[in-house]
């Protein structure tokens, strides 16, 4: 029987393992404000790689970062109805701009200090972006426009759960201007298959690319795209979203320019981000019940090497002894970049060292003693292959030099095993052969545990028909996901309606 590093497994609680998780591996805590958290630095140290690792891949394809302010005017939204009605009930609203005391110990907003146009802290940056393209953009000389931020939003959100649904939240958004539908459209779906790399290439995380359903669209969107992935629960989490807005917000912000025949025109926008959910993905897809596992591309440490100090005349000598090992293992590269290795010389037990790195998801961990010193070894262990098959660690003992010379094929071998775990789970747990309502029921009844998803036949009913689905699906606690790209064409009827399927949708439940 394996004594496991944390209190509760996937199997007993999915949803407080997630939540021990991140205690567990000190990647973020609550704040003191409803749905906000604070992101300790492994947490941290992990969006900042995927910053990176994002950013390099959002330049690469011709996009500049730039930074819009915080704060919104009111106004701009109510230029575009479908936009605000999308987001007003998640809205933080600044009025005043100065407090005073009330006389009673306690400070209230100063009625002189009333905005003359409430501010609204950004939940999305559509409607200043869009103004300012309304400013650059005079001829067709000037487009395309394309551009990103990183940035912090605010949604008032009823229900928080730590990064998967939080009142604040870290993201990137970009946000393009074109010349023709044509050429937005291919930005839309460009910047879709960056996001889909991005999470199966750095993240491990196995994605489904698709076009959202109509009622899932990004409000004011004419499509929305995104990918999604499943987690060990079987539920979905919408990972990025990409989308095509046609002229709306153009029309809405003025955003136009003269054709190269002296014409004035609209130009087509799109807007596309992926947010901190990206590491609550992670969380769910990769961890285990000894805490995280992180990938190496994502992991800010690969490496981590732990002295077992005894506080006696050894310990100098070891401690240049794992020096020596860290700057060998520097000089590496794996999944194309040098090896990021940490010489943990805090002051705690190294059993509890060993732990710590196991719940946080350390790719590697190594351990050396005075034992593997005099030998010239180290003990190695792999955060994807914990334990033997007789239950206990698995710590292997090997030659320094052979442990250096197979590191890089080690991490690059983790990375793609995580993936090819996850990807074989996803494969596995989507059914295609439920064709009726009593099909879906059984599938998504109580009392299956993890059940999966559903790929079915659908008709792309809208309006009243779409609402009537939409309903259905909620009273069974479901919802449609996407429509993916590499689909297999439809056939038979659609699983709602009963007409021709036109495409094949994604039912699920989600977070």
């Amino acid at each position: 029987m394996i004594k496991h590093a944390l209190p509760v497994t996937r199997a007993e609680d999915f949803a407080q393992w997630y939540q021990t998780v991140i205690a567990e591996a000190d990647m973020a805590e609550e704040s003191g404000v409803r749905g906000c958290m604070v992101i300790r630095p492994w947490g941290y140290g992990i969006w900042e790689r995927m910053q990176r690792l994002l950013d390099d891949k959002i330049k690469a394809t011709g996009h500049e970062n730039c930074y819009f302010p915080l704060f919104i005017p009111l106004s701009y939204f109510e230029k575009e109805a479908e936009h605000v009605e999308g987001f007003a009930k998640e809205m933080a609203v600044v009025t005043h701009h100065r407090l005073i005391p009330d006389g009673k110990g306690k400070l209230i907003p100063d009625p002189a200090a009333k905005l003359e146009e409430p501010l609204v802290v950004r939940p999305t940056s559509e409607t200043v972006i869009g103004t300012a393209f309304s400013r650059w953009v005079q001829s067709w000389r000037d487009l395309p426009v394309l551009i990103n931020q990183w940035a912090n939003v605010v949604r008032w959100e009823m229900r928080t759960r730590m990064f998967l649904r939080t009142a604040e939240f870290l993201w990137q958004e970009g946000h393009t201007a074109h010349a023709t539908e044509a050429e937005a459209r291919e930005e839309t779906l460009k910047m879709l298959e960056v996001y889909r790399s991005f999470a199966e290439d750095c993240v491990a995380l196995p994605v489904v690319a698709g076009e959202k359903p109509e009622n899932e669209r990004f409000p004011g969107a004419v499509e929305t795209w995104s990918i999604e992935a499943m987690m060990q629960d079987g539920k979905a989490l919408q990972a990025g979203t990409s989308h095509f807005l046609g002229t709306n917000f153009a029309h809405a912000q003025d955003i136009k320019f003269q054709n190269s025949e002296g014409q004035l025109e609209f130009a087509n926008t799109t807007s596309w981000g992926v947010s901190t959910r990206m590491i609550g993905g992670l969380i769910m897809v990769h961890g285990d019940d000894d805490g995280l596992r992180v990938p190496p591309r994502l992991a800010p440490w690969q490496i981590v090497i732990v002295p077992m100090l005894r506080d006696n005349d050894e310990d100098a000598a070891l401690i240049e002894y794992c020096k020596g090992l860290q700057g060998e293992l520097a000089a590496l590269s794996a999944c194309g970049e040098p090896v990021r290795a940490l010489l943990d010389l805090k002051a705690v037990k190294s059993t509890n060292k060993r732990w710590g790195w196991v719940k946080k998801g350390a790719p590697i961990v190594i351990e050396v003693g005075g034992r593997d010193m005099a030998g010239g070894n180290v003990s190695v262990i792999r955060r994807d292959r914990l334990y033997r098959e007789d239950g206990k660690l698995d710590s292997a003992v090997v030659a320094k030099g052979d442990f250096v010379g197979a590191a890089t094929a080690m991490l690059e071998e983790i990375q793609k095993g995580l993936f090819v775990s996850a990807k074989a789970r996803l494969d596995g747990s989507i059914a295609r052969d439920v064709t009726d309502m009593a099909g879906l029921q059984a599938f998504f009844a109580d009392g299956v545990k993890n059940p999966g998803w559903v790929e079915a036949g659908w008709s792309r009913p809208t309006g009243a028909a779409l609402g009537k689905v939409v309903e259905t699906l909620k009273s069974m606690k479901l919802t449609l996901r996407n429509v993916p790209q590499d689909a297999a064409a439809a056939t038979g009827a659609c699983l709602f309606t009963g007409e021709p399927a036109v495409e094949r949708v994604l039912i699920a439940r989600a977070y």
